[in-house]
């Protein structure tokens, strides 16, 4: 066989909700029943810089060079694999050209570059082509989802069944079972259902690898669940609005325990739709397609709706073991406070454009109060590095941010008796802010700068106190957080053609405590642009001898800046209770809900000629042949 796991979640064998299957015969009695088949199909991360490895065996230790976001698994499997102590191995991430998941991995050619250059005494350099790298990268998505939901006739959404069928590919990543398993916990969304069990099967075929590709199985369930959420308002003839509204979990019913049994910490969902309609005009552009359908348009206009959350944040620790995993969720960071003042911050997240140079280096400046421009942020290179679990998962800031905050505070903690000891004061008398240890009461204090001098010099510090302020911390958060927001899509489809031509993207995404506006306003652009690529644009296809035919851009179509809109784009802030900045994440969010947006927003526009729902890619040949069937039909 080519199954590689079989994985249940059942409501009511786990205590968290009702019985799925007297939900869905209740339904068939007396309500609704929706039975509904999705394809997620497969896509390529398609990274701006194909993978590079330089491995360089000359000297004490095995220095590797690789485009990765993961150098610090990396130097374990390295180690593991050839049986170098990992003290004699250092691994480098560069300046890295994007990752969206493709390059968290341990890669093949990692080893055989290492073995290489190990054999020749000398540097071995891999570089892969472009079409190497859509072949041999690991690929993503690539699952079959059969819904079946249950509902009263009002609406109410009383149970959810989901068997999902998963490809793994030829054999198995870091992560590639856990991927859907990831998806499985979200196809609940930002809604209440009393019942639900989901059905993984993870198979094994003669394709490419799957693993994570950015939003790793919640674009998956986000799709599924608001796609039939969609069809469900379409059945009982109302606005989609209506029928999230009338389903979501409410503000004041926060902190939330769902189906799946997480707790969502925090939330505002009506908050962020109300905001997200005025903002795209709503209520206008109904008005304007029912005009635009009583006078035969061919031109149709439709508006799409997507209302989601995520886990994001990927750990604790804890839960990873509990899943099987086999490594940890927490993050490190180490500061080192110089003799001038100046803060060198060690970080073991490794980012490939998300900003953590500057988010970093933000986090610190405050918490310390030293001026941005003193603080350096050190990543990438295990031997500087050694402790991290790197970048991936919307988990940079949520984990690794408040592994640097907690550093942070450990330098305040460990300055405050040696400042005291300087001003003749007691410990507890002592105040910190922007900067500075003042005498309550006093104008007496010392700067922090002043405070690591005198440590530098160490001519006068308290007995059995180390002249040292550089502090190092570790945090595992005891639980995931959960960004949320609403999408809206306005689409022109030209019946004729088949073309659909986005003309309005609205969204406003809640992440809690914003460090950086415009880092987080680059990564919702970033993750729109994947997302809307998913609906509209890419797919990777094999032929039947299992050779992949879009092996290059000219076949594997990546949207370019042309190809997409100008967005509209706003926040909320419901800070998380998980963590001491109140920060959710937002690395994932675009890609997680605009591919239901966009292919809502085009399945209203057909609705009139009965088309219900088009696998994606919506490209205009699908498009097309899809109305020329319904024309047939009628």
């Amino acid at each position: 066989t080519n199954v590689s796991a079989v994985w249940d979640f059942d409501s009511a064998e786990a205590g968290t909700g009702a019985d799925i299957e007297n939900a869905i015969a209740a339904a068939r009695a007396d309500g609704i029943v929706l039975e509904r088949e999705y394809r997620q199909q497969r896509l390529i991360p398609a990274f701006m810089e194909p993978r590079s490895i330089v491995a360089d065996p000359t000297g004490d230790q095995l220095t590797v060079w690789s485009s990765t976001q993961v150098p610090h698994f990396v130097r374990i499997f390295l180690a593991l694999v050839l049986g170098i102590p990992e003290s004699k191995i250092r691994v480098i991430a560069p300046d890295v050209g994007g990752g969206f998941g493709g390059k968290l991995q341990f890669t093949p050619e990692e080893v055989l570059t290492v073995i290489a250059a190990r054999r020749a005494g000398k540097p071995c350099k891999y570089t892969e082509t472009r079409s190497e790298s859509l072949q041999a990268a690991h690929h993503g998505r690539d699952q079959w989802q059969k819904l079946t939901l249950a509902a009263t006739k009002d609406g109410t959404v009383t149970g959810l069944k989901v068997e999902l069928l998963a490809n793994m590919g030829a054999y198995l990543g870091l992560i590639t079972s856990a991927i859907p398993i990831l998806g499985a916990f979200m196809y609940n969304g930002v809604y209440k259902f009393p019942a639900y069990h989901l059905r993984l099967t993870n198979v094994f075929t003669n394709l490419a690898w799957t693993d994570a590709y950015r939003g790793a199985g919640r674009p998956e369930a986000t799709y599924a669940i608001e796609r039939i959420m969609d069809e469900l308002a379409a059945e009982l003839g109302v606005d989609p609005l209506e029928i999230r509204e009338k389903n979501w979990i409410r503000h004041d019913e926060f902190p939330f325990t769902t189906v799946c049994g997480l707790e969502y910490d925090t939330g505002n969902y009506e908050a962020a739709t109300e905001q997200a309609k005025q903002t795209f005009g709503y209520d206008a552009l109904r008005a304007e397609q029912q005009r635009r359908r009583d006078s035969g348009d061919p031109v149709q206009l439709g508006i799409g709706v997507s209302t989601f959350t995520e886990m994001c944040g990927l750990a604790p620790s804890r839960w990873f073991g509990s899943m099987g995993y086999v490594g940890g969720g927490w993050e490190a960071a180490s500061i080192r406070m110089l003799p001038t003042g100046k803060v060198e911050v060690i970080t073991g997240t490794s980012p490939h454009g998300q900003g953590h140079v500057t988010a970093w280096s933000q986090i610190v400046a405050d918490r310390l109060g030293v001026p941005f421009d003193d603080v350096e942020v050190l990543h990438g290179d295990t031997q500087i590095a050694p402790r991290g679990l790197d970048s991936y998962g919307s988990r940079s800031l949520v984990v690794g941010g408040m592994a640097v905050l907690a550093a942070a505070d450990k330098v305040i903690e460990k300055a405050r008796p040696i400042a005291a000891h300087l001003l003749e004061a007691n410990a507890d008398d002592l105040e910190f802010a922007a900067g500075r240890f003042g005498v309550k009461g006093t104008e007496s204090g010392l700067g922090l700068g002043e405070v690591a001098f005198a440590v530098f010099q160490a001519h006068n510090m308290p007995t059995g106190t180390e002249p040292s302020l550089d502090s190092d911390a570790t945090f595992d958060p005891e639980t995931f957080s959960y960004p949320h927001g609403t999408h809206l899509c306005a689409v022109e489809v030209d019946t004729e053609t088949g073309a659909a031509k986005i003309r309005n993207y609205t969204c406003v995404d809640d992440v809690g405590k914003v460090v950086n506006p415009m880092i987080v306003e680059g990564q919702v652009h970033g993750g729109l642009a994947q997302g809307i690529a998913q609906a509209l644009f890419e797919e990777a296809v094999y032929d039947d001898s299992g050779t992949l035919v879009t092996g290059s851009f000219v076949d594997y179509l990546v949207p370019s800046a042309a190809d997409l809109p100008s967005y509209s784009t706003d926040r909320r802030e419901t800070p998380s209770t998980t963590n001491p900045l109140g920060v959710k994440g937002v690395g994932e969010a675009g890609t997680i809900a605009s591919p239901p947006a966009v292919a809502n927003a085009v399945m209203d526009a057909l609705a009139p000629l009965g088309i219900m729902h088009i696998d994606m890619p919506l490209t205009p040949a699908r498009v097309w042949q899809a109305i020329q069937d319904a024309k047939g039909r009628s």
